[in-house]
């Protein structure tokens, strides 16, 4: 069930703001075909059933994505090159995005920052996690997770000088369970969609919760059951599994 709008959040400008990079390993993967549509149709389209999005903007530095989604009524911002790189920095392109916003329109209270390469979203998950902000705005940052203990960090695993396998965390309890279900809960971001408290992002001074610093120190969190990344062609597959059952916009 979608979140009723409240007065708060019809004060407050929500926009969204698509990003999504041409130069990847999986070549064009963020307008690959799926089901009919380009991959990076799911999250625009999502954010266009959105009660609360109004404007909708994407950065990107190929001109096919940009293409793409002003067909969804996204507003292009060409990315500079220095932050479309493959060890570009995500925060560096979503304030290259607000500033490039903020010469045109009124800088926005709440950004839902959607990434063109995972169709895993829905509207009405947009919608609560902006909820979430309006009705606190001391967070900075709303996000989508999922629990995975089968990748929990009590069970991994570096390599040391030595060539042998060590564990990765330090003082683990030496009698810990093989068993996943009996570790504690591990969360991992879902990576569809980010919601940022935009007043927070540009005076944190980059001060938050390593590594995605931008994100602040009062992230909340909305819970989902899996995510899908598009990073290699399998992906593909589990993109058009993961649409059949579950897209509802």
């Amino acid at each position: 069930m979608g979140a009723e709008i409240t007065e708060r959040t019809m004060n407050m400008p929500v926009y969204a703001l698509l990003t999504g990079r041409g130069n990847n390993t999986l070549k064009d993967k963020n307008i690959l075909d799926v089901l009919g549509h380009p991959v990076l149709y799911y999250p625009a389209n999502a954010t266009c059933h959105s009660k609360w999005v109004t404007n909708k903007y994407c950065s990107s530095d190929d001109e096919k994505i940009l293409g793409e989604a002003e067909k969804l009524d996204h507003v292009r911002i060409k990315r500079p090159l220095e932050y479309a790189q493959p060890n570009s920095q995500h925060v560096d392109c979503i304030l290259h995005a607000l500033k490039v916003i903020g010469e045109t329109a009124e800088m926005p209270d709440i950004l839902v920052v959607t990434l063109a390469n995972n169709v895993s979203i829905r509207s009405e998950w947009i919608d609560a996690c902006v909820q979430k902000m309006a009705d606190d705005p001391t967070l900075t940052a709303v996000v989508p997770v999922y629990i995975d203990n089968d990748h929990h960090p009590l069970r991994a695993k570096t390599v040391g000088e030595d060539g042998l396998l060590h564990m990765y965390e330090k003082d683990v309890d030496p009698n810990i369970s093989t068993n996943r279900q009996d570790l504690p809960p591990c969360y991992f971001l879902a990576h569809n969609f980010w919601v940022l408290n935009v007043q927070a992002l540009l005076t944190s001074g980059g001060c938050g919760q390593p590594p995605w610093k931008f994100m602040g120190d009062r992230i909340a969190y909305y819970p989902v059951e899996d995510s899908v990344d598009l990073h290699h062609e399998i992906d593909l597959y589990l993109a058009k599994e993961w649409i059949k059952a579950n897209y509802t916009d």
